[in-house]
């Protein structure tokens, strides 16, 4: 059953899969577009259990009350620190992630919540067509170690665009995947591949 957890703006709900023997926990959280039915959060809900990571897919409040846009990035992050203390509850490292949106959260607010390191699948380095726009200091100044997924197509700025990380900083590419890892049907990579390959630089990077 989902966990609900208040929060100052309002219940969000947190899905649980557990491994059998944990030795840390990912929590995650979805984009401002979608939900945590997102292929990639679900894809390494699936895989790191059995890694001994059990993850914590993060249904944020405006999502369970039913609106479709997300709020200003402040009321995200207003709500973000009694999830991570629901999963960090257990007494286990707590990795704090997200996809889009949540990895935005997780960038801002990681270090200060006493973090082991953030996740940032398919970050928004800036929005489509306005490179000018970047995003890359809440990437860069998260003070954890820190690893980056992206698409090789992702319009909100592929892994070319990124600036040079920091040593604590990796990003690892998908190759032809869109914002939503989403991958042609023609190219050479499938899917599945895809997903594969998020789960397995994840679990790696853990």
């Amino acid at each position: 059953m989902p966990q609900i957890i208040e929060t100052p703006t309002g219940d969000a709900r947190l899905h649980w899969f557990r491994a059998d023997a944990p030795r840390a926990v990912l929590l995650l959280g979805h984009g401002a577009g979608g939900g945590i039915e997102a292929p990639d959060l679900q894809a390494l809900a699936a895989a790191l259990p059995a890694a001994g990571i059990t993850v914590v897919l993060a249904e944020q409040p405006w999502r369970v009350a039913g609106r479709k846009l997300a709020p200003a990035p402040k009321t995200l992050d207003t709500g973000w620190p009694a999830q991570y203390a629901a999963a960090a509850g257990a007494g286990l490292p707590v990795f704090a992630g997200g996809r889009s949106a949540g990895a935005r959260v997780a960038c801002r607010t990681a270090a200060g919540l006493g973090a082991a390191g953030v996740l940032a699948l398919a970050f928004p380095l800036h929005p489509p067509g306005k490179p000018e726009k970047s995003r890359a200091e809440e990437l860069l100044d998260t003070g954890l170690p820190t690893l980056v997924v992206q698409g090789g197509t992702d319009t909100f700025g592929t892994p070319e665009e990124f600036p040079d990380l920091p040593d604590t900083h990796r990003l690892v590419e998908v190759p032809y995947a869109s914002h939503g890892f989403k991958v042609p049907k023609k190219a050479p990579l499938g899917q599945d591949e895809a997903l594969a390959l998020i789960a397995d630089a994840v679990a790696g990077w853990l």
